[in-house]
């Protein structure tokens, strides 16, 4: 009789057991994947205004910055300390420095025209800013770097005249941008892919593609922070009543070319501020 006992709580043990089992594993079926709550639905004209509204809100920049050059992307150095300044709507200096503060390059645009003065090479390169690729490896860098600092200066607005198209990948949006030809056609592929951070909607990465839909650059955005944030110690009175908007203050760029990569870090950041003339540099002119 004991033996009989034992023996039918056992079976029921093992039997509770393997139910116990099987509805664990037949819930686990049943339960399908949700989407992170934390991710905003957001569509094509929502990212289109965003980019529009972030151009918007920025009319100047100064910024400090160390940039960390691998590859021989830029030939005169692997560190430099810059300086840039911006003023709305297409003015543009860059300058260069090495550790004891020579100057190793400046980069004025002005519009489509560009001037590139590179003292250690006795060089003076001037042209048009949609022409830069052609002039070979030594405006390349500087090609590169406007694409970059575009995400600062908020300048990666979609023209009216181009299409979109938003896919969703994981915790990312990706709006594929078709560029419009002269005779109204679109590009078979994208030029341009930009990448939001579903949850907070910040540019995270775009990638620039060439006419054949080869990667032509991969550009990242890190580190967002505020500019002008009024409790930082060096801020002026009057960068306070500015607009407090929050950018990338490390910016990583790949070649797509293989030439190499460049890392840059802002290390001050001063947005819709006062850009004189001779911050930006003398006018560029063709001749």
């Amino acid at each position: 009789m004991r033996y009989w006992c034992r023996c039918t709580m056992r079976f029921t043990f093992h039997v509770s057991r393997f139910t116990i089992a099987c509805l664990f594993l037949s819930g686990c079926a049943l339960v399908t994947p949700t989407e992170d709550p934390s991710f905003q639905q957001a569509t094509t004209k929502d990212l289109r205004a965003l980019l529009r509204q972030r151009e918007a809100e920025i009319h100047s920049v100064k910024g400090l910055f160390t940039a960390k050059v691998r590859g021989g992307l830029i030939p005169i150095a692997s560190r430099v300390e810059g300086t840039v300044h911006y003023r709305r709507p297409n003015a543009l200096r860059i300058r260069g420095f090495s550790a004891v503060g020579s100057e190793l390059f400046e980069f004025v645009q002005s519009d489509d025209l560009y001037r590139l003065i590179l003292p250690t090479m006795g060089r003076v390169l001037v042209g048009r800013q949609s022409e830069m690729a052609e002039m070979g490896k030594l405006t390349r860098p500087f090609q590169l770097s406007v694409w970059a600092i575009g995400g600062v200066l908020g300048a990666g607005a979609i023209a009216e005249s181009e299409r979109v198209k938003l896919v969703e990948e994981g915790s990312l949006y990706r709006l594929d941008v078709y560029a419009v030809a002269r005779d109204g056609t679109s590009h078979s592929g994208p030029v341009r892919r930009v990448w939001f951070d579903r949850r907070t909607l910040l540019v995270v990465q775009e990638d620039r593609l060439t006419s054949n839909g080869e990667v032509d650059a991969v550009i990242r955005y890190e580190d967002f922070r505020m500019l002008n944030d009024p409790e930082g110690k060096a801020v002026p009175a009057k960068a306070a009543k500015t607009l407090h908007v929050l950018r990338p203050f490390k910016i990583f760029l790949e070649d797509g070319q293989g030439r190499g990569s460049v890392q840059l870090t802002f290390h001050e950041l001063w947005a819709n501020q006062t850009v004189k003339a001779e911050e930006l540099g003398q006018g560029v002119s063709l001749r």
